[in-house]
């Protein structure tokens, strides 16, 4: 069955999920742009990499750890009688081991000359939620936009702060970013909601070159049904992290159409 919503599937949001939609979003922008922009442009996909720790890691959330000795027994009548203690119980904890983590973004480049011409990212939920993870975006997002190289900044995730702009006051469930060179400071800010279809959005490129055009919205159904999600995505439950209260009964209404739910 395909993807039943019009638009982003609230479900592939699930941290069951998503690690895997973003592999496959990227490796599916990846093949659609390669031959469009060849033999003027190539495109690479590139690995982001950093460690987070403490409560930053995955491991979070640690109990605190109380040691507790059995009271010791002792012979009132034989006080001279040593008396061995009883060992600690162990218990066993979780440590905030150092988490490695991999986040892929595409690159298009000139042909010729090697130079990055347009970089393209799609969000995680470390790219927008507190700690170094956010850090290190920001840090890597004020670089571009600081260079000549054109940006596109795919956000599919409602958790967390959304990465700063100015001059929006709207608010939206999801965003796509176009930034390109010539046009900064402003910017191109595609905002939708889970009603809506994603919309498409031309690739930036040098000036005078044809833009191809990306939709995104085909290219997430088409992964939804490569990775067959509607057989794997139990409908009958809410999807995490939890939607509002209107989105949530219109998503019901929907899914009891589709015959998801009873």
């Amino acid at each position: 069955m395909a993807n039943p919503f019009p638009g982003m599937n609230p479900y592939l949001e699930s941290p069951d999920f998503w690690p895997q939609v973003h592999h496959l979003l990227i490796s599916s922008i990846f093949e659609s742009l390669v031959p469009q922009l060849l033999p003027k442009y190539i495109v690479d996909i590139e690995k982001r990499v950093y460690e987070l720790r403490g409560e930053n890691s995955l491991l979070v959330g640690i109990p605190d750890v109380t040691v507790q000795r059995s009271p010791i027994q002792t012979n009132p009548t034989s006080s001279n009688i040593a008396v061995a203690t009883p060992p600690v119980t162990a218990l066993k904890v979780r440590l905030p081991v150092p988490v490695e983590f991999r986040e892929a973004y595409l690159k298009v480049l000139d042909t010729e000359t090697r130079e990055v011409v347009t970089v393209i990212e799609v969000l995680s939920p470390t790219n927008k939620r507190p700690g170094k993870g956010r850090e290190m975006y920001e840090e890597k997002r004020e670089k571009v936009f600081g260079s000549r190289t054109h940006m596109v900044e795919i956000d599919l995730l409602r958790s967390y702060q959304p990465l700063p702009v100015f001059g929006n006051d709207i608010e939206a469930s999801y965003r796509i970013l176009v930034s390109r060179r010539n046009e900064r400071p402003l910017a191109d800010l595609y905002l939708f909601n889970l009603l809506d279809m994603i919309p498409q959005f031309a690739l930036p490129l040098r000036p005078g070159d044809a833009e191809p055009i990306v939709d995104l919205q085909a290219l997430l159904n088409g992964v939804y049904d490569r990775a067959a999600y509607d057989f794997r995505i139990d409908y009958t439950a809410a999807p995490v992290p939890a939607l509002s209260e209107t989105d949530a009964a219109w998503a019901d209404s929907l899914l009891r159409d589709k015959e998801l739910r009873e």
